[in-house]
């Protein structure tokens, strides 16, 4: 299965990965051999919770790895009036009577209780390419839909919390 990612995301995960071979991995290896050194291996808690961190550290890497090598790049071809990739959007919730704010985002990014949507997701499809005043239907299945207004559209690049928290 080949991902979507944009080029920030990628520069995101090879930052992740150099930062997991750089300074994580010589950390656990260190607790791994101090943990060793503490004697008999058959009841040594210890070393194998360093172990168990070192791999799962190393098990991060390979899968960083991996999304990059069978990435499938994607580009924000939304204008800067237009909502798109990496963009965060204020929309009027008709129903609700509620303004609120979502990012949208990439699959592999996406999060909604942080309020990164999904170009895939009802509310991302319907959204993509609209502009502020724009009265969108979200169809969320045969039988729901709703409506919204776009308010804003914030093209600033500012990174969203907890960066990489879903790759």
């Amino acid at each position: 299965m080949n991902n979507e990612l944009t080029r920030k995301d990628i520069e995101d995960m090879e930052r992740e990965i150099e930062h997991r071979k750089v300074v994580v991995r010589p950390e656990l290896l260190e607790h791994v051999k101090e943990a060793r050194s503490h004697g008999d291996l058959s009841e040594n808690f210890e070393y194998y919770a360093a172990k168990r961190e070192k791999n799962q550290n190393e098990s991060r890497i390979r899968y960083l790895e991996r999304m990059i090598r069978t990435a499938n790049i994607v580009e924000d071809e939304s204008g800067d009036d237009e909502v798109g990739i990496n963009k965060t959007v204020t929309v009027y919730v008709e129903e609700d009577d509620c303004e609120e704010e979502y990012k949208i985002v990439t699959t592999v990014r996406e999060d909604s209780l942080h309020g990164l949507v999904s170009t895939e997701s009802p509310m991302g499809k319907a959204l993509l390419g609209h502009k502020v005043g724009d009265r969108v239907e979200i169809v969320v299945s045969k039988e729901y839909s709703y409506f919204v207004e776009i308010r804003k559209i914030d093209n600033s690049t500012m990174d969203d919390p907890g960066t990489l928290r879903n790759f």
